[in-house]
């Protein structure tokens, strides 16, 4: 395997080097703008961010500088490499080790999509893969696995088939249906669109859902199934269909399709809104809310952008 060109390792140090500041806790809204500015003046930059989050993702257990040690070393020694970081994590300063980025082929996931991206494929047996905003997956059909790694998929598969869903808290048995799995910090959502699914924590009793059903899988149980509320899963198709709902709703979820600061009053969440909103332009969502809601959209960059309550003027 041959080694990164400089201007890529120079892009994979740039991407540790952010994480870093991320993960201390220190970041100000002013970096998240220079951050959000980076990843979007290159693509050489947003593929190593991608990658670098990935990364972190799998070995989310070790301090970043192990994990980004491995970014630029061959194939040969790198799982040893692991090992002796496993070993000494507990006696490293949590800072970050940027001087031997090496190549992440081995690493990076088999489908993955960066934030605003969305993505479907076909599988060679016919199975159906949708991958939502900022996700990854791995798939590996001679074992009938997906791994879900990041993020939110949907999952169709063929009615004679079976496949087993792998998330970090258990795993969801699948046959001939389709469901939709999101991951948050300490749960997946599991949602049935047709079929049945069995959900098995890594601890505590398994349980069957429905199809219109919905649970949240946990390390030590599932949570009781109740019924999903659809236009989440719109992602689908592209678009979020909303009636009546929080305004709030819609935030929270169209923050994920955008890079850089998407911020609001907390007013802002009570307000009502119906409609039908591409994910494709979110710009264009947000100039259709200021139109018909009582707010205004400031917009410093494309990369930060603030709502707040509309002035009413006599």
């Amino acid at each position: 395997m041959t080694s990164h060109s400089p201007e890529t390792r120079e892009a994979l140090s740039a991407a540790a080097r952010w994480l870093a500041l991320l993960d201390s806790g220190d970041a100000s809204e002013m970096d998240l703008l220079r951050l959000a500015q980076w990843r979007a003046s290159s693509s050489l930059h947003e593929d190593a961010w991608q990658k670098a989050a990935l990364l972190r993702a799998r070995f989310s257990a070790l301090p970043g500088a192990l994990a980004m040690a491995t970014l630029d070393r061959p194939d040969a020694g790198r799982r040893t490499l692991l090992k002796q970081a496993l070993g000494v994590a507990a006696l490293l300063p949590a800072a970050w080790l940027v001087s031997r980025e090496l190549p992440l082929d081995a690493w990076t996931a088999d489908l993955r999509t960066s934030v605003g991206e969305r993505r479907q494929v076909l599988l060679s047996d016919g199975t159906f893969v949708q991958l939502n905003t900022d996700s990854a997956v791995d798939i590996d059909l001679g074992a009938r696995r997906l791994t879900l790694l990041r993020g939110e998929v949907a999952v169709k598969v063929p009615a004679d088939l079976s496949l087993t869903l792998q998330v970090p808290y258990g795993q969801v048995a699948l046959t001939g249906g389709e469901v939709c799995l999101r991951l948050f910090d300490d749960a997946c959502r599991v949602s049935v669109v047709n079929g049945a699914a069995r959900l098995r924590p890594l601890r505590g009793p398994t349980a069957l859902l429905q199809a219109g059903q919905q649970a949240s899988l946990q390390v030590a149980g599932v949570s009781p199934a109740r019924v999903f509320d659809a236009w989440p899963l719109g992602w689908r198709e592209g678009v979020l269909r909303l009636d009546d709902r929080p305004l709030g709703e819609l935030l929270h979820e169209l923050r994920r399709y955008r890079p850089g600061l998407l911020r609001w009053a907390p007013e802002l969440e009570r307000l009502r809104v119906t409609g039908t909103f591409r994910l494709d332009d979110t710009d264009r969502v947000l100039a259709l809310l200021a139109a018909s809601l009582p707010l205004q959209v400031q917009s410093r960059t494309r990369y930060w952008v603030s709502l707040s309550a509309r002035e009413n003027r006599a």
